[in-house]
């Protein structure tokens, strides 16, 4: 068995009672031939990216389905020959769950092989607070005089001018 989605676009002035049935006799296709729907979502009318049989828009539907592949080309036929559906699409989806899943292996491995990140220092609390030892913080001393022949803190001399006039 197999996991696959088929996504299918549906002429847009197609009855709803129709396209209903249509996926009705898809699910009942499928497990009549020993698969199982998964899931069946139909997704509205969407614009499409280019026409299509003259239609602008369609309406979207997915089924998720297990089977084997001979089913899917009975699918894939009933497809060919049903007049209101536009557009199909059948994707294997199992290879790339296998991978992912091979994937999150190999991270959780990486993991487990890491040692453990070293203990995060408590953050600094202001002064005052009732949280029991906070570390000093240092203060800033303050700042000395200025030497001779220097100019003071703060003060700024202009290019070119002299400050001993």
């Amino acid at each position: 068995m197999r996991v696959y989605e088929e996504l299918f676009i549906v002429k847009p002035d197609a009855p709803e009672e129709e396209v209903d049935a249509y996926i009705g006799q898809l699910k009942e296709l499928i497990t009549n031939g020993k698969g199982t729907v998964d899931k069946a979502d139909k997704w509205g009318t969407r614009k499409l990216a280019y026409r299509v049989q003259k239609y602008n828009e369609g309406v979207y539907v997915l089924i998720q389905f297990s089977s084997s592949p001979e089913l899917v080309k009975e699918i894939e036929r009933r497809m060919r020959v049903t007049d209101m559906v536009i557009k199909f699409i059948t994707v294997r989806i199992d290879e790339k769950t296998k991978k992912i899943e091979k994937r999150k292996k190999q991270r959780d491995k990486r993991a487990a092989r890491k040692p453990p990140p070293p203990p995060m220092a408590a953050p600094m609390q202001p002064a005052g607070s009732s949280s029991p030892a906070a570390p000093a913080m240092p203060v800033p001393a303050a700042p000395a005089a200025a030497a001779p022949g220097l100019p003071e803190a703060g003060a700024t001399v202009a290019a070119g001018e002299n400050k001993e006039s």
